[in-house]
């Protein structure tokens, strides 16, 4: 009989270890659900900053020899806006993106030509067509950018007594570009980063023919133009964060 109640004892106290530890871990809360910030979708922003070109003037006489009228170099403001499309693949992002910028690039210089004369050269929109690669850590964003670059430019040679310009032409220049940039996350469809591009125009040839002493015997003026831009950018994203994910422990 003792040994009876001494095995029932044990079974009961074997089977409240039993439900107590069942319920200890019932009881035991779930784990965090962590959101995932994703890149993917569609976007639009604006963008503003600073911008410098150089130009070099070439002026070409119809014997065939090339006189090189020196470079300069002009900075100045940008203001725009940019349009494009991302998606992400685990830590990759993928990205293509237009852009357009008001720009306010302009440098006059006294030939070494004459001294009689002034070159001068203006820049007054840039556009961009590109494609991203970039590298995600959730919110932050770090990518390179390259594609086709687009200038507005004016040309003019300027009588200085008078200020008076003797030949103008308006051209627009295409080129490449190659940049990198920063973006970060600050909300889930707000991002706010900084971006540098260097844009490569080559060299336009502009011909002219004008009844001027001082222009007699020249075929036509060769531009070469870089620009370099660093601009600061808001961008709204369509969409949002990806489904929230559970942590692993």
């Amino acid at each position: 009989m003792k040994k009876l109640l001494l095995s029932a004892i044990a079974l009961v106290t074997l089977t409240g270890s039993a439900v107590a530890a069942d319920m200890a871990v019932k009881a035991a809360p779930p784990p965090p659900v962590i959101p995932i910030y994703n890149w993917t979708g569609f976007y639009i922003g604006a963008n503003g900053g600073w911008g410098q070109s150089h130009n070099c003037w070439d002026f070409v006489f119809l014997a065939g020899p090339v006189f090189s009228d020196g470079c300069r170099d002009r900075s100045g403001g940008l203001l725009g806006g940019q349009i494009g499309y991302r998606w992400q693949s685990n830590q990759f992002v993928f990205g293509l993106e237009a852009q357009g910028d008001w720009a306010d690039l302009s440098n006059t210089r006294v030939s070494l030509l004459n001294p009689t004369l002034s070159t001068r050269v203006k820049t007054d929109g840039i556009g961009l067509f590109t494609g991203q690669l970039g590298w995600a850590w959730n919110a932050a964003l770090l990518y390179v950018k390259g594609g086709a670059a687009v200038t507005s430019n004016r040309f003019d040679i300027i009588d200085n007594p008078t200020g008076i310009s003797l030949i103008g032409a308006s051209a627009t220049r295409w080129g490449g570009t190659l940049g990198v940039g920063f973006e970060y996350g600050f909300t889930p469809n707000w991002s706010f980063g900084a971006e540098y591009n260097h844009l490569w125009m080559g060299t336009a040839n502009n011909s002219f023919t004008v009844v001027d002493p001082r222009l007699v015997g020249i075929l036509n003026n060769r531009i070469t133009q870089d620009v370099d831009m660093f601009t600061l950018r808001i961008n709204y994203r369509f969409g949002g964060y990806a489904a929230p994910v559970t942590a692993r422990y």
